[in-house]
């Protein structure tokens, strides 16, 4: 119920934008002739709190600010991510987005038998011509977290949750880890995968096993699985980070910080990008720290958040240039 709610809540702000006055710049262009994007969200979809709600809030402030219009599909209103791609496809849309890497093998199916039509995947590449890319170094920002995590730690034991084994994910994993022990060698670090992007029932488990073994900060990059695992940290009154999006609503006397990955902006920047410069060649966008493209939420919740806010400032200026 509560995930259906935030899904309501944007799509009524949606509408409610649309019925609002515009200014004289976007009356001057016909809707039918402006920038047109669509996006194809991951299997969760709207309301997950974290990756496709970003995604969407990317082409919200594109329209917003730059006059584009945009439409969306999710795999709950379609059969299969290739159908959602052929309807955007379809639609004569100047730029399609794929928001994950889970989409990779339906998106360069429709793509090649659409090679005029132009696409932009985010989290992963294609060698495929018409397919443009934006991945983003994860273990950047997960290294922030992670120290993070060592720097509140009481048991010396902390814990990383994916979603799934995959490249994407073991670099959150990875830069978690070496964060952590950037700070204290010696920590412990719990490990585990869900398997799933999409249950924060699995999230609220998988957490309790990893508090049951003395681990008094949680960490997940797993979607609305992670939702859960925030929700049980707070249930069992240990610390948590957040991930992508400023989790600290979700469980507000348990979320130190979260790490932000900035898709919103990174999706946003690209479509001002591609309508200023209007690029022919294929587009490969990597984004880090320098990039700003990652950053930590602020410190809350803790005693000595002041405190922990310098140490990160001074990591982040010795390891990113930040």
């Amino acid at each position: 119920m509560k995930k259906q709610m935030v899904i309501l809540c944007m799509v009524l702000s949606l509408l409610l934008a649309s019925c609002a006055p515009v200014s004289k710049e976007q009356n001057v262009t016909p809707v039918k002739d402006r920038f047109k994007v669509g996006i194809m969200l991951p299997d969760v979809g709207l309301g997950d709190q974290s990756f496709a709600d970003m995604g969407f809030n990317g082409l919200v402030t594109a329209r917003d600010e730059l006059g584009i219009v945009f439409d969306y599909r999710e795999l709950g209103q379609e059969a299969s991510y290739e159908k959602g791609f052929l309807e955007l496809v379809a639609e004569g849309n100047d730029l399609i987005f794929a928001v994950g890497y889970t989409l990779i093998e339906d998106l360069e199916k429709v793509a090649k038998a659409n090679p005029n039509q132009q696409f932009v995947l985010v989290d992963a590449e294609s060698d495929v011509p018409n397919i443009h890319s934006i991945t983003f170094k994860e273990n950047e920002g997960s290294y922030l977290a992670g120290a993070l995590a060592a720097l509140t730690t009481k048991t010396n034991k902390v814990a990383f949750l994916g979603g799934m084994v995959d490249p994407v994910i073991e670099k959150f994993e990875k830069g978690f880890i070496e964060g952590a022990k950037s700070i204290t060698p010696s920590i412990d670090v719990l490990v585990a995968y869900a398997d799933t992007y999409g249950d924060d029932k699995v999230g609220k488990a998988m957490a309790a096993d990893f508090i049951a073994q003395g681990a008094d900060v949680l960490y997940a990059a797993a979607g609305y699985t992670g939702v859960g695992l925030l929700q049980q940290a707070q249930e069992s009154g240990v610390y948590a980070i957040g991930v992508d999006t400023d989790q600290y609503l979700v469980a507000e006397k348990a979320v130190i910080s979260s790490m932000l990955k900035n898709i919103d902006v990174a999706i946003y920047e690209f479509v001002k990008n591609y309508v200023d410069n209007k690029p022919t060649a294929q587009q490969r966008v990597a984004l880090g720290m320098k990039e700003h493209a990652m950053s930590l939420a602020p410190i809350r919740v803790v005693n000595n958040a002041d405190v922990i806010e310098e140490q990160l400032k001074t990591i982040m200026q010795q390891q990113f240039g930040q």
